[in-house]
């Protein structure tokens, strides 16, 4: 860990926290809620041992990086802004993009706005949907799930901030990351995500240490930059409308020992939370890579 090194970069308005190690072709990694770029520490180090520059931010509202106060500067767009202007800064023309969660969706739309600058994608934890021009995304959620679903409960500023604010944050960070439920995420007000089953032990991928870093970052930023993310999906609908879905590109055939191979289709399953993973990825990387879905577990895919 003490390889990585921590820079602060400005780009788009912003000082943003970067993690990186490595030469090489780049990867860049993108964290979900609630997490940071420690998410990405074991990717980080193995990559950089294969060859690679290993490039995890905290994302705009997140950990080191800043946290504007307008919820309404959280949309997809601000974001891969704030990421286009980090590969400018770091000399990057192309990377390959790697997403778990929110990072995922900020990744799809990376590769809508600028696919000039990706290589090849790999995404974790949310599916690529198409756009219902009749529905805007929350809505389609409360239809769903209704009101206590967890994106819905996110909704309303401050309520969730309020919600968190009555337990320990060390003890909340476990509730999110560790919880696992075949069922959609919903949560009655009258319970709150403070009354959300506590953990017994630990999983084996999830330490003390792991569980403090994440405590001491939200502890020290909050959980609104976090949650501004979900407040701003409608704003982002209705800025995205002229992004034309139908053209995402197929990605190609990249030449790199890591990712070789071609993307023939998408799979979508229900586990847990939603999985999204890629199919017919071949020639991953002999060695100790892991997988994180979206139930927040590490799984390892390719042989230590």
């Amino acid at each position: 860990m003490e390889k990585i090194k921590h820079t602060t970069v400005a780009t788009n308005g912003i000082n943003m926290h970067v993690a990186s190690i490595g030469t090489g072709p780049a990867v860049l990694f993108l964290h979900g809620f609630p997490e940071l770029w420690y998410s990405w520490r074991k990717q980080l180090l193995y990559l950089s041992s294969r060859g690679y520059r290993a490039i995890a931010p905290d994302l705009r509202g997140y950990g080191d990086t800043d946290a504007p106060p307008s919820i309404t500067s959280y949309t997809a767009l601000h974001v891969v802004g704030d990421l286009v202007g980090l590969l400018d800064e770091f000399g990057i023309e192309q990377v390959f993009l790697v997403g778990h969660d929110w990072g995922a969706l900020i990744a799809w739309y990376f590769c809508l706005l600028r696919p000039d600058r990706v290589k090849a994608l790999v995404n974790l934890s949310v599916v690529f949907r198409s756009r219902n021009p009749a529905t805007k995304p929350v809505d389609q959620y409360r239809a769903l799930f209704g009101d206590d679903f967890y994106i819905c409960r996110f909704q309303e500023p401050g309520v969730a901030e309020e919600d968190f604010a009555q337990i320990d944050t060390a003890r909340l960070i476990k509730k999110f990351l560790g919880g696992r439920s075949p069922k959609p995420p919903c949560v009655p007000k009258e319970i709150g995500f403070r009354g959300l089953p506590d953990l017994r032990t630990l999983p084996s991928w999830l330490s003390e240490e792991d569980v403090n870093y994440y405590a001491s970052k939200f502890s020290q930023k909050g959980f609104t930059g976090g949650l501004n993310y979900y407040r701003c999906l409608d704003l982002q609908f209705d800025f995205t409308t002229c992004i034309c879905i139908s053209m995402l590109p197929e990605p190609q055939k990249t030449g790199s020992s890591w990712l070789h191979g071609q993307v023939h289709k998408l799979k979508y399953q229900l586990s847990l939370w939603w999985v999204t993973w890629i199919s017919h990825i071949t020639s991953l990387v002999s060695g100790n890579i892991y997988k994180m879905v979206g139930s927040r577990k590490m799984y390892q895919v390719c042989r230590k």
